[in-house]
């Protein structure tokens, strides 16, 4: 069978398949298979949108046995018996819990769009028009998420200047001892600066895209008592890192801190269907009816997956306390091992979205090309693609995480020529 279709036909804009010449035709939990019959260990999970692995079967059984039942699958922003149960269950389970009063919009169904809508109410709400956002910050494509990103790559393709944002140092991005949000303080301060306060500051707590630089606890709740001081909205992006990709259902638990708005998509509908949410405080919630809308905002197959999500993974803390964090300790104790093999190397990010930084720019690339042909799916992150991210599903069981750290382990060795070394308990997996 031709795949000249492909090159022939799809615009030149693909990036992955390029990554990963193969024709996927099956997939399920970590797994996905080639239409050559060739297995791949999914260290990807859909760029964070299949926190639960592909084809969780209970999932798959709910929304197949909505699918034949005649139920609405698009409704806008109309009322459905799926829409209610997933409002019922997010709040019973995930807003209530954490003490988290929001209200829950459904803006279009992807990251942008909940970016988007975030940004515009910031603006609605405060009359102001500018936004902070923070060095090597990643938060979408459409013109306004591009406004707040960083990567000068995917800038330069909105064709057009981008305006109203500025950005400043994240966590870490000197040299560790800089007053982190020196400069921030004394412009807010100084009335004579020429600096206009802002609508609102946007963070990710874990630069999925921008290396995986993980912000410290206190360096975020800084941020949130800054923001608090000067009457500015807190916006986090929880697009890549929230569901559980961290550890916690949301990523900015750990620090203890509560967002004025929050950013949700990916891997909230729980089976990889597109679905985001904006959450935010009530009293921001001053939109007019249809001022913000979106015709794929109310996809029911959606909720009735992310309904089926939550209550198989987070009706109790069985799962955050224990495949969860087994997974991530699991994870970090390899790539802490494989990257004391090689000089200069490090760990970089937090929970299941991890990876490793390496001091030649090129190592990243050539590791993940020579994992993917021994059956392993990774992807590089960072300004340079120096970094090597790890992100399997949440689910993944031990033995298969093992198995792909082994396969990094053994790419790492291959490309670098380091005597790389990653063991489990007392038995040696990799010496190479």
């Amino acid at each position: 069978m031709t795949n000249d279709i492909f090159t022939t036909t799809e615009s030149e804009v693909r990036s992955y398949s390029r990554s990963w010449p193969a024709v996927f035709s099956h997939a399920s939990g970590s797994t996905q298979t080639a239409e050559d019959g060739t297995e791949y260990l999914d260290f990807f999970a859909g760029a964070g949108a299949l926190n639960y692995g592909h084809n969780h079967p209970k999932m798959q059984a709910a929304v197949v046995e909505y699918l034949t039942s005649g139920a609405p699958v698009h409704s806008l922003d109309m009322m459905t018996p799926a829409k209610r149960e997933f409002l019922e269950t997010f709040k019973e389970l995930i807003l209530d819990p954490r003490g988290l009063d929001y209200k829950v919009m459904f803006p279009g169904p992807t990251g942008t769009n909940t970016v988007e809508a975030a940004l515009k109410l910031a603006r609605k709400v405060t009359g102001r028009q500018h936004i902070l956002s923070f060095t090597n910050a990643f938060h979408g494509m459409t013109l306004g998420s591009l406004s707040v990103t960083g990567n000068s790559m995917k800038r330069k393709g909105a064709g057009i200047p981008l305006t109203n944002s500025s950005k400043i140092p994240y966590d870490d991005y000197f040299d560790g001892e800089t007053a982190d949000f020196l400069w921030l303080e004394r412009v807010l301060e100084d009335s004579g600066s020429g600096v206009d306060k802002p609508a609102a500051v946007i963070v990710e707590t874990v630069q999925g895209e921008g290396g995986l630089r993980a912000a410290r606890a206190e360096w975020l709740r800084g941020l949130s008592e800054l923001c608090r001081k000067h009457e500015i909205l807190l916006i986090v992006d929880d697009v890549q890192a929230g569901c559980g990709r961290t550890g916690t259902f949301f990523s900015f638990e750990e620090a203890g801190f509560t967002p004025d708005i929050v950013c949700l998509s990916k891997s909230i509908s729980g089976y990889g269907l597109p679905m985001a949410l904006t959450l935010f405080r009530g009293d921001l919630d001053q939109w007019a009816p249809g001022e913000h809308n979106g015709t794929f905002r109310g996809n029911n197959p959606a909720f009735v997956a992310a309904t089926t999500a939550l209550r198989e993974f987070w009706a109790d803390d069985s799962f955050e306390r224990g495949t969860l964090a087994e997974a991530i300790a699991t994870v970090h104790s390899g790539l802490e091992q494989i990257a004391a093999s090689v000089e200069g190397a490090s760990v970089r990010g937090r929970g299941l979205l991890a990876g490793i930084r390496f001091e030649d720019v090129e190592v990243a690339g050539k590791v993940a090309r020579e994992a993917f042909a021994h059956g392993l799916l990774v992807e590089t992150s960072g300004p340079d693609d120096e970094v090597l991210k790890v992100m399997p599903p949440l689910t993944t069981p031990k033995d298969q995480l093992e198995r792909g750290l082994r396969l990094i382990a053994d790419a790492v060795a291959t490309v670098t020529g380091a005597d790389v070394q990653y063991r489990t308990g007392d038995r040696e997996l990799l010496d190479a």
